[in-house]
Protein backbone atom coordinates (compact mmCIF):
# COMPACT_ATOMS: atom_id res chain seq x y z
CA UNK A 1 0.00 0.00 0.00
CA UNK A 2 1.51 3.83 -0.83
CA UNK A 3 2.40 6.37 1.57
CA UNK A 4 -1.50 8.10 0.40
CA UNK A 5 -3.02 5.08 1.37
CA UNK A 6 -1.63 4.27 3.99
CA UNK A 7 -2.11 8.13 5.75
CA UNK A 8 -5.82 7.94 4.42
CA UNK A 9 -6.25 4.35 6.31
CA UNK A 10 -5.33 5.90 9.98
CA UNK A 11 -7.24 8.95 9.39
CA UNK A 12 -10.29 6.88 8.53
CA UNK A 13 -9.75 4.71 11.84
CA UNK A 14 -9.41 7.67 13.98
CA UNK A 15 -12.35 9.43 12.44
CA UNK A 16 -14.56 5.89 12.64
CA UNK A 17 -13.50 5.20 16.53
CA UNK A 18 -14.18 8.89 17.42
CA UNK A 19 -17.76 9.37 15.48
CA UNK A 20 -19.16 5.63 16.57
CA UNK A 21 -17.42 5.90 19.98
CA UNK A 22 -15.67 2.69 19.56
CA UNK A 23 -12.71 1.09 18.66
CA UNK A 24 -12.77 0.26 14.65
CA UNK A 25 -10.36 -0.94 12.45
CA UNK A 26 -10.03 -0.46 8.43
CA UNK A 27 -8.49 -2.84 6.41
CA UNK A 28 -7.94 -3.94 2.84
CA UNK A 29 -7.85 0.04 1.62
CA UNK A 30 -7.66 0.29 -2.16
CA UNK A 31 -8.46 2.91 -5.01
CA UNK A 32 -11.37 2.00 -7.17
CA UNK A 33 -11.61 3.57 -10.86
CA UNK A 34 -13.59 6.96 -10.44
CA UNK A 35 -15.31 9.48 -12.44
CA UNK A 36 -15.37 12.88 -12.74
CA UNK A 37 -16.97 13.82 -9.98
CA UNK A 38 -15.70 11.29 -7.02
CA UNK A 39 -13.00 9.14 -5.78
CA UNK A 40 -13.93 5.49 -4.55
CA UNK A 41 -12.00 3.30 -2.47
CA UNK A 42 -12.65 -0.30 -1.23
CA UNK A 43 -12.40 -0.75 2.44
CA UNK A 44 -13.21 -3.49 5.18
CA UNK A 45 -14.28 -2.12 8.81
CA UNK A 46 -14.55 -3.43 12.05
CA UNK A 47 -16.65 -1.92 14.51
CA UNK A 48 -15.90 -3.73 17.99
CA UNK A 49 -19.20 -2.52 19.85
CA UNK A 50 -22.39 -0.25 19.61
CA UNK A 51 -25.06 -0.02 16.91
CA UNK A 52 -22.68 -0.84 14.07
CA UNK A 53 -20.99 -3.51 15.80
CA UNK A 54 -19.28 -6.14 13.08
CA UNK A 55 -17.71 -6.33 10.22
CA UNK A 56 -18.58 -3.85 7.15
CA UNK A 57 -17.34 -4.44 3.65
CA UNK A 58 -17.88 -0.50 2.09
CA UNK A 59 -17.26 1.63 -0.72
CA UNK A 60 -15.80 5.07 0.39
CA UNK A 61 -16.76 7.67 -2.08
CA UNK A 62 -15.16 11.60 -1.89
CA UNK A 63 -15.57 14.28 -3.77
CA UNK A 64 -12.72 15.25 -6.18
CA UNK A 65 -11.50 18.08 -7.64
CA UNK A 66 -13.51 18.18 -10.69
CA UNK A 67 -17.18 18.13 -11.74
CA UNK A 68 -19.67 18.25 -14.25
CA UNK A 69 -22.55 19.90 -15.65
CA UNK A 70 -25.94 19.32 -12.52
CA UNK A 71 -23.46 17.06 -10.49
CA UNK A 72 -24.06 16.71 -6.84
CA UNK A 73 -21.09 17.20 -3.64
CA UNK A 74 -21.10 13.91 -1.48
CA UNK A 75 -22.97 15.60 0.83
CA UNK A 76 -26.42 15.70 -1.40
CA UNK A 77 -25.52 12.70 -3.34
CA UNK A 78 -25.73 10.73 0.51
CA UNK A 79 -29.07 12.38 1.00
CA UNK A 80 -30.59 11.27 -2.23
CA UNK A 81 -28.97 7.69 -1.66
CA UNK A 82 -30.88 7.45 1.89
CA UNK A 83 -33.96 8.79 0.63
CA UNK A 84 -34.05 6.23 -2.17
CA UNK A 85 -32.91 3.47 0.06
CA UNK A 86 -35.73 4.53 2.31
CA UNK A 87 -38.43 4.42 -0.30
CA UNK A 88 -37.48 0.59 -0.70
CA UNK A 89 -35.19 1.67 -4.00
CA UNK A 90 -32.86 -1.30 -4.08
CA UNK A 91 -29.59 0.41 -3.77
CA UNK A 92 -26.56 0.47 -1.49
CA UNK A 93 -27.10 1.84 1.61
CA UNK A 94 -25.68 4.68 2.67
CA UNK A 95 -23.30 5.09 6.05
CA UNK A 96 -21.78 8.24 7.73
CA UNK A 97 -21.35 11.10 5.69
CA UNK A 98 -19.01 13.44 7.06
CA UNK A 99 -19.58 17.61 5.29
CA UNK A 100 -16.02 19.01 6.50
CA UNK A 101 -12.66 18.32 5.35
CA UNK A 102 -10.89 17.78 8.78
CA UNK A 103 -11.21 14.17 8.51
CA UNK A 104 -9.19 12.99 5.36
CA UNK A 105 -9.54 16.81 3.67
CA UNK A 106 -12.45 16.39 1.60
CA UNK A 107 -16.21 15.62 2.16
CA UNK A 108 -16.91 12.05 2.31
CA UNK A 109 -19.19 9.23 3.34
CA UNK A 110 -19.87 5.21 2.91
CA UNK A 111 -22.17 3.02 1.41
CA UNK A 112 -23.11 -1.02 1.57
CA UNK A 113 -20.81 -2.70 -1.13
CA UNK A 114 -22.91 -4.39 -3.17
CA UNK A 115 -22.17 -7.73 -5.68
CA UNK A 116 -22.61 -7.85 -9.40
CA UNK A 117 -20.85 -5.80 -12.39
CA UNK A 118 -22.03 -3.15 -14.47
CA UNK A 119 -19.72 -3.15 -17.12
CA UNK A 120 -22.37 -2.32 -20.20
CA UNK A 121 -21.48 -5.17 -22.85
CA UNK A 122 -21.28 -7.56 -19.40
CA UNK A 123 -25.22 -6.54 -18.90
CA UNK A 124 -26.36 -6.64 -22.41
CA UNK A 125 -24.09 -9.62 -24.02
CA UNK A 126 -22.68 -11.96 -21.41
CA UNK A 127 -24.54 -15.67 -21.50
CA UNK A 128 -24.26 -16.33 -17.89
CA UNK A 129 -27.02 -13.30 -17.24
CA UNK A 130 -29.24 -15.05 -20.31
CA UNK A 131 -31.34 -16.15 -17.52
CA UNK A 132 -32.24 -12.91 -15.27
CA UNK A 133 -31.97 -10.29 -18.59
CA UNK A 134 -35.48 -11.09 -19.06
CA UNK A 135 -36.30 -9.92 -15.76
CA UNK A 136 -34.29 -6.93 -16.00
CA UNK A 137 -37.17 -4.59 -17.19
CA UNK A 138 -39.90 -5.37 -14.68
CA UNK A 139 -36.71 -5.45 -11.83
CA UNK A 140 -35.43 -2.02 -13.07
CA UNK A 141 -38.82 -0.18 -13.84
CA UNK A 142 -40.37 -1.04 -10.44
CA UNK A 143 -37.27 0.28 -8.97
CA UNK A 144 -37.74 3.49 -10.35
CA UNK A 145 -41.43 3.87 -9.78
CA UNK A 146 -40.18 3.67 -6.76
CA UNK A 147 -38.03 6.59 -7.01
CA UNK A 148 -40.56 8.08 -8.44
CA UNK A 149 -42.87 8.07 -5.84
CA UNK A 150 -40.68 10.86 -4.26
CA UNK A 151 -42.11 13.78 -4.89
CA UNK A 152 -41.34 17.36 -3.29
CA UNK A 153 -44.50 17.36 -1.29
CA UNK A 154 -43.73 14.35 0.35
CA UNK A 155 -39.69 14.50 0.63
CA UNK A 156 -37.88 14.32 3.77
CA UNK A 157 -36.23 17.50 5.58
CA UNK A 158 -32.89 16.37 4.37
CA UNK A 159 -33.93 15.39 0.67
CA UNK A 160 -35.49 19.37 0.60
CA UNK A 161 -31.99 20.58 2.46
CA UNK A 162 -30.07 19.42 -0.73
CA UNK A 163 -32.32 19.45 -3.67
CA UNK A 164 -34.91 22.24 -2.38
CA UNK A 165 -38.47 22.35 -1.86
CA UNK A 166 -38.72 21.35 -5.71
CA UNK A 167 -38.48 23.62 -9.04
CA UNK A 168 -40.56 26.29 -10.10
CA UNK A 169 -40.74 25.85 -13.56
CA UNK A 170 -40.43 28.46 -16.28
CA UNK A 171 -44.03 28.75 -17.83
CA UNK A 172 -45.19 25.83 -15.56
CA UNK A 173 -42.58 23.63 -18.20
CA UNK A 174 -39.30 21.79 -16.33
CA UNK A 175 -38.36 20.93 -20.30
CA UNK A 176 -38.56 24.79 -20.84
CA UNK A 177 -36.00 25.52 -18.09
CA UNK A 178 -34.15 22.18 -19.07
CA UNK A 179 -33.65 24.18 -22.85
CA UNK A 180 -32.95 27.48 -20.93
CA UNK A 181 -29.64 26.02 -19.18
CA UNK A 182 -28.92 23.79 -22.14
CA UNK A 183 -28.83 27.06 -23.70
CA UNK A 184 -25.90 28.65 -21.50
CA UNK A 185 -24.26 25.72 -21.59
CA UNK A 186 -24.19 25.44 -25.48
CA UNK A 187 -23.32 29.46 -25.73
CA UNK A 188 -20.44 28.30 -22.87
CA UNK A 189 -18.74 26.38 -25.67
CA UNK A 190 -15.66 28.25 -27.72
CA UNK A 191 -16.84 26.29 -30.97
CA UNK A 192 -20.42 26.61 -33.18
CA UNK A 193 -22.37 23.40 -33.03
CA UNK A 194 -25.38 23.91 -35.73
CA UNK A 195 -26.89 20.82 -35.06
CA UNK A 196 -27.05 21.61 -31.35
CA UNK A 197 -28.46 24.98 -31.63
CA UNK A 198 -31.07 23.40 -34.37
CA UNK A 199 -31.91 20.40 -31.77
CA UNK A 200 -32.34 22.98 -29.04
CA UNK A 201 -34.44 25.80 -30.97
CA UNK A 202 -36.75 22.45 -32.27
CA UNK A 203 -36.75 21.56 -28.36
CA UNK A 204 -37.94 25.02 -26.92
CA UNK A 205 -40.88 25.34 -29.34
CA UNK A 206 -41.96 21.86 -28.58
CA UNK A 207 -41.53 21.68 -24.94
CA UNK A 208 -43.87 19.79 -22.66
CA UNK A 209 -45.71 20.98 -19.53
CA UNK A 210 -44.56 19.83 -16.46
CA UNK A 211 -46.22 16.71 -14.64
CA UNK A 212 -45.59 16.05 -10.70
CA UNK A 213 -42.92 16.87 -10.32
CA UNK A 214 -40.44 13.71 -9.13
CA UNK A 215 -36.90 12.90 -7.56
CA UNK A 216 -35.77 11.17 -11.11
CA UNK A 217 -32.22 9.76 -10.89
CA UNK A 218 -30.43 11.50 -13.98
CA UNK A 219 -28.07 8.89 -14.86
CA UNK A 220 -30.52 5.85 -15.11
CA UNK A 221 -28.96 3.68 -17.20
CA UNK A 222 -27.02 0.45 -18.39
CA UNK A 223 -23.59 0.67 -16.45
CA UNK A 224 -25.34 2.18 -13.27
CA UNK A 225 -26.88 -0.99 -11.79
CA UNK A 226 -25.38 -3.90 -10.71
CA UNK A 227 -26.09 -7.80 -11.87
CA UNK A 228 -24.91 -10.69 -11.60
CA UNK A 229 -26.42 -13.93 -12.56
CA UNK A 230 -28.95 -14.08 -9.78
CA UNK A 231 -30.28 -10.54 -10.89
CA UNK A 232 -30.42 -6.74 -9.89
CA UNK A 233 -28.17 -5.80 -7.19
CA UNK A 234 -28.50 -2.34 -6.69
CA UNK A 235 -28.76 1.44 -8.68
CA UNK A 236 -25.73 2.97 -8.06
CA UNK A 237 -24.49 6.99 -9.04
CA UNK A 238 -26.87 9.36 -7.55
CA UNK A 239 -24.48 12.18 -8.32
CA UNK A 240 -27.33 13.71 -11.30
CA UNK A 241 -29.93 13.32 -9.12
CA UNK A 242 -32.79 16.21 -9.35
CA UNK A 243 -36.48 17.06 -8.98
CA UNK A 244 -37.87 16.61 -12.64
CA UNK A 245 -39.95 14.53 -14.92
CA UNK A 246 -40.36 11.08 -14.25
CA UNK A 247 -40.07 10.36 -18.20
CA UNK A 248 -36.62 12.51 -18.48
CA UNK A 249 -35.30 8.52 -16.72
CA UNK A 250 -37.04 6.30 -18.60
CA UNK A 251 -35.97 8.21 -21.71
CA UNK A 252 -32.25 8.27 -20.59
CA UNK A 253 -32.43 4.24 -20.49
CA UNK A 254 -33.42 4.72 -23.98
CA UNK A 255 -30.31 6.45 -25.37
CA UNK A 256 -28.71 4.33 -27.76
CA UNK A 257 -25.27 5.43 -26.41
CA UNK A 258 -26.69 3.32 -23.49
CA UNK A 259 -27.14 -0.25 -25.36
CA UNK A 260 -23.30 -1.62 -25.93
CA UNK A 261 -24.22 -2.72 -29.53
CA UNK A 262 -27.36 -4.26 -29.10
CA UNK A 263 -29.58 -1.67 -31.07
CA UNK A 264 -32.61 -3.80 -31.63
CA UNK A 265 -32.99 -3.58 -27.56
CA UNK A 266 -33.72 -0.16 -27.57
CA UNK A 267 -34.22 -0.19 -23.92
CA UNK A 268 -30.74 -0.08 -22.31
CA UNK A 269 -29.52 -3.16 -24.93
CA UNK A 270 -31.87 -5.98 -23.26
CA UNK A 271 -35.38 -5.24 -23.40
CA UNK A 272 -38.12 -3.21 -25.47
CA UNK A 273 -39.55 -0.05 -25.14
CA UNK A 274 -43.26 -1.49 -24.79
CA UNK A 275 -42.41 -4.21 -22.42
CA UNK A 276 -40.73 -1.57 -19.84
CA UNK A 277 -43.83 0.95 -20.61
CA UNK A 278 -45.56 -1.37 -19.46
CA UNK A 279 -43.90 -2.82 -16.18
CA UNK A 280 -43.42 0.94 -15.43
CA UNK A 281 -47.11 1.78 -15.42
CA UNK A 282 -47.48 -1.44 -13.34
CA UNK A 283 -45.39 -0.81 -11.25
CA UNK A 284 -46.48 2.65 -10.64
CA UNK A 285 -49.87 2.94 -11.60
CA UNK A 286 -48.87 5.93 -14.28
CA UNK A 287 -48.63 5.79 -17.74
CA UNK A 288 -46.05 6.31 -20.06
CA UNK A 289 -46.11 9.23 -22.39
CA UNK A 290 -43.71 8.04 -25.80
CA UNK A 291 -44.08 11.12 -27.21
CA UNK A 292 -42.91 13.00 -23.80
CA UNK A 293 -40.52 10.54 -23.58
CA UNK A 294 -38.94 11.05 -27.43
CA UNK A 295 -38.61 14.76 -25.92
CA UNK A 296 -36.49 13.68 -23.06
CA UNK A 297 -34.92 11.25 -25.74
CA UNK A 298 -33.26 14.37 -27.69
CA UNK A 299 -32.86 16.15 -24.70
CA UNK A 300 -30.70 13.48 -23.12
CA UNK A 301 -28.69 12.97 -26.65
CA UNK A 302 -28.32 17.11 -26.60
CA UNK A 303 -27.10 16.54 -22.74
CA UNK A 304 -24.49 14.12 -23.85
CA UNK A 305 -22.95 15.84 -26.88
CA UNK A 306 -22.75 19.35 -24.77
CA UNK A 307 -21.09 17.35 -22.09
CA UNK A 308 -18.74 15.52 -23.81
CA UNK A 309 -17.79 18.67 -25.91
CA UNK A 310 -16.69 20.46 -22.14
CA UNK A 311 -15.02 17.03 -21.37
CA UNK A 312 -13.11 17.21 -24.73
CA UNK A 313 -12.26 21.19 -23.57
CA UNK A 314 -10.74 20.39 -20.66
CA UNK A 315 -7.97 18.49 -22.01
CA UNK A 316 -7.50 21.03 -25.47
CA UNK A 317 -7.75 23.77 -23.11
CA UNK A 318 -4.72 22.62 -20.74
CA UNK A 319 -6.86 22.66 -17.88
CA UNK A 320 -7.25 18.83 -17.15
CA UNK A 321 -5.18 17.02 -19.73
CA UNK A 322 -6.02 13.39 -20.18
CA UNK A 323 -6.57 11.44 -23.44
CA UNK A 324 -9.80 9.41 -22.00
CA UNK A 325 -11.23 13.49 -22.29
CA UNK A 326 -9.69 13.85 -25.56
CA UNK A 327 -11.09 10.84 -26.72
CA UNK A 328 -14.56 11.71 -25.34
CA UNK A 329 -15.11 14.91 -27.70
CA UNK A 330 -15.14 12.62 -30.57
CA UNK A 331 -18.53 11.05 -29.08
CA UNK A 332 -20.44 14.64 -30.07
CA UNK A 333 -20.17 14.09 -33.51
CA UNK A 334 -21.96 10.75 -32.48
CA UNK A 335 -24.95 12.56 -30.18
CA UNK A 336 -25.65 14.99 -33.14
CA UNK A 337 -26.30 12.24 -36.15
CA UNK A 338 -29.07 11.00 -33.43
CA UNK A 339 -30.21 13.88 -32.56
CA UNK A 340 -31.29 14.72 -36.05
CA UNK A 341 -32.32 11.46 -36.40
CA UNK A 342 -34.57 11.56 -33.67
CA UNK A 343 -36.35 14.97 -35.17
CA UNK A 344 -37.13 13.41 -38.22
CA UNK A 345 -38.88 10.51 -37.04
CA UNK A 346 -41.03 12.98 -34.80
CA UNK A 347 -41.23 15.32 -38.04
CA UNK A 348 -42.50 12.49 -40.19
CA UNK A 349 -44.51 10.85 -37.52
Amino acid sequence: MDAALVELQSQLERYLSERLQSPATVQNLRSLSGGACQDNYLIDVDIQGGPEAGSHRLVLRTDKGAALLASLSRADEYRVAEAAFDAGVKTPRPYWLETTREAIGRPFYFMQRIGGRATGRYVVKDRELAKVRPQLAADLAANLARLHSITPQNASANLKQSLGEGPAPRGNSIALDACSIMRQSLDGLPDAYPSLELALNWMESRAPGTEQPALVHGDFRTGNFMISPDGLQGIVDWEFAHWGDRHEDISWLCLRDWRFGKNNKEVGGFADRDEFYRAYQQSSGIAVDPERVRFWEIMGNLRWAVGSAQQAERHLSGKDRGIELAAIGRRTGEMEYEILRLIENAESS
